[in-house]
C-alpha cells in the first residue's frame, strides 16, 4: 500500500471515533439524558429508574453477545457487513428519538427507551469491530501512538458536536439556546424540539463523518476460513472462543489484564458517572457550572490522548497505563478534601473560590488521565491478544468492561449511605484503582508469545 492510501486508511480510521462520538456526549450524557429524565418521564424519580434500567439490559446483552460477534467474525469473512448492521442501529437509534416529545404515554416511554438501546448497542459493537482494525492500521510502538490520537479525534468529535447543539438547537427555559438565539430551522421551543433534534442531529453527524471510514479502510474484510458455509464459521467461531476461554488460566498475563482493565475501567466510570453528582451536592454548582466542567474535561482529554499516544509509542502502554491511574487516584484524594469549606482539607472562607477552582482543575485531570487510560489499554489488548483472533479479543476486552459495571455505582452508594456524607462515598474508587494497578504488574508487556498462541490452538 502506498504512503497516501497507508495516510487515507488511518484517517479513515480516525473519522470512525469522530462519528460515533455524540452518542456518548450529546445523548448518553449532556443533552438527551437529562432531558428524558426532567421532561419525557412522568417525573424525575421514576425516569432516573427507568434510565437506569434500560442502560442495565443494554449493558447485559453487549457483554453476553460482544465475545461471541468477535469470535464468529473472526472466523466468519467480511467485517465490512457487520460494521453495515451496527451503523443502521446506531442511525436508527439516535433518529427515533426525535419523537420524544414531552407527555408521551407509556407505551410511547418504553418505544424511546427500547430506541436508545438499539442504538447503543450498535455504538458499542461498532467499538468492539473497528478497534480490531488497530493492528492492521498500524505497526509496533505506532500502536500507541495512533489509539492516543484516535481517541483524542472522539474527545474532539464530542465536544465540536456539543458546542453545535448548545448554541443552535438545545433551548433552555427562555426559549433560547446558549447563544440567546431561537432553535434553527424554526424548531419549536414550547415542544423542546430544539433539544430533541439532538437524535436526528447525531445519527446525521454518524452518516456524513463515516463515509470515509468505509470509503478508505479496505482491510474491513477479512479472508473467510475455508471449509464450510455461515452456519460452520459461525460453530468454529463459538469453539475457538471456548477455547479462548477455557485457556484464560495458562494465560496469566491475559487473564490478569482482562481482570485489571475491568477494575480501572469500573473505576473510571465511576468517576464520570459521580462527578456531577458530586459538584451538584456537595459544591452547589448548576447545570451551566457541571456542563462546563464536561467541556474541560473533554478538551483537556483530547490534548491528553493525543500527548498520551505518543508516550505510549516510546515507552509502551503498561507505564503509561500504571501513571494514569495513579493520577486519578491522586484525583480521588483531592475530591476527599475538598467541600465548599475546604480545600485539601485546608479550611477556606465560605466565600472562596478555591473549591471552585480545584475541582475545575481535577475536571481536567480526571480528563487527561481518562483519556490517556482508555486509549493506552486499548493499545494494551492488542499486545495481549491473539494475533489472529483480534475482534474476539476486543469482544471478551468490551465484555470485562461491562461485567462488573454495577460495582462502582454500588460501592459508591453503600459507602454515601454507610457514612452519610457524598464526599466520603467517592473513597471505595480508590480500591478499585489500586486493584486494577496491582493485576496490571502480572501483565507482560508484550503479552503471549506468538507459540503460546499457536499451542493453544493446536491443544
Amino acid at each position: 500500500m502506498d504512503g497516501r492510501a497507508g495516510r487515507r486508511r488511518l484517517w479513515g480510521w480516525y473519522l470512525f471515533d469522530w462519528a460515533n462520538q455524540p452518542y456518548n456526549t450529546l445523548l448518553l450524557t449532556f443533552i438527551f439524558a437529562p432531558y428524558f429524565v426532567t421532561a419525557v418521564a412522568p417525573d424525575p424519580v421514576s425516569g432516573q429508574a427507568m434510565w437506569g434500567t434500560m442502560l442495565a439490559i443494554t449493558g447485559t446483552a453487549i457483554a453476553l453477545l460482544a465475545p461471541v460477534l468477535g469470535a464468529v467474525a473472526d472466523t466468519g469473512g467480511s467485517r465490512r457487513g457487520w460494521l453495515v448492521l451496527f451503523s443502521a442501529l446506531y442511525v436508527g437509534g439516535a433518529f427515533a428519538l426525535w419523537w420524544a416529545a414531552p407527555g408521551l404515554s407509556a407505551a410511547g416511554i418504553v418505544c424511546i427507551l427500547v430506541a436508545f438501546g438499539i442504538g447503543m448497542v450498535g455504538l458499542e459493537f461498532g467499538i468492539v469491530f473497528t478497534n480490531a482494525y488497530l493492528p492492521e492500521i498500524a505497526r509496533g510502538p505506532e500502536i500507541g501512538r495512533v489509539s492516543g490520537a484516535g481517541w483524542a479525534m472522539g474527545y474532539a468529535g464530542g465536544v465540536a458536536s456539543l458546542a453545535v447543539i448548545l448554541l443552535a438547537f438545545a433551548e433552555n427555559e427562555s426559549g433560547r439556546t446558549l447563544a440567546g438565539v431561537a432553535p434553527a430551522l424554526g424548531l419549536d421551543p414550547a415542544a423542546r424540539e430544539g433539544t430533541r433534534a439532538a437524535g436526528p442531529f447525531t445519527a446525521l453527524w454518524y452518516l456524513v463523518f463515516v463515509i470515509p471510514f468505509f470509503l478508505w479502510v479496505p482491510g474491513a474484510e477479512r479472508p473467510r476460513s475455508a471449509g464450510g458455509d455461515r452456519r460452520a464459521a459461525i460453530r468454529r467461531g463459538l469453539s475457538g472462543l471456548a477455547t479462548t476461554v477455557r485457556a484464560l488460566h495458562r494465560r496469566r498475563s491475559l487473564a490478569a489484564y482482562l481482570g485489571g482493565s475491568m477494575l480501572w475501567r469500573d473505576g473510571l466510570n465511576g468517576i464520570y458517572a459521580f462527578g456531577g453528582l458530586y459538584a451538584a451536592g456537595v459544591l452547589g454548582w448548576s447545570v451551566v457550572q457541571i456542563g462546563i466542567f464536561g467541556i474541560v474535561a473533554a478538551v483537556v482529554g483530547a490534548a491528553a490522548a493525543w500527548a498520551g499516544g505518543r508516550a505510549d509509542a516510546r515507552l509502551g502502554p503498561r507505564p503509561v497505563i500504571a501513571r494514569a491511574i495513579v493520577a486519578l487516584i491522586a484525583v480521588c484524594l483531592v475530591v476527599l478534601g475538598t467541600s465548599r469549606e475546604m480545600v485539601l482539607l485546608v479550611p477556606v472562607g465560605p466565600d472562596s473560590i478555591l473549591p471552585d477552582l480545584a475541582f475545575y482543575l481535577c475536571g481536567a485531570a480526571i480528563g487527561s488521565a481518562g483519556g490517556i487510560l482508555q486509549s493506552a489499554s486499548r493499545t494494551m489488548m492488542v499486545r495481549q491478544a491473539d494475533p489472529a483472533r483480534m475482534t474476539e479479543a476486543f469482544g471478551l476486552y468490551a465484555l470485562s468492561g461491562k461485567a462488573t459495571a454495577f460495582l462502582a455505582p454500588a460501592l459508591v452508594a453503600a459507602m454515601t449511605a454507610a457514612t452519610g456524607d457524598q464526599r466520603l462515598g467517592v473513597a471505595p474508587l480508590i480500591l478499585l484503582f489500586l486493584a486494577g494497578l496491582v493485576l496490571l504488574s502480572f501483565v507482560r508487556p508484550e503479552g503471549e508469545r506468538a507459540e503460546t498462541w499457536a499451542a493453544s490452538r493446536i491443544s
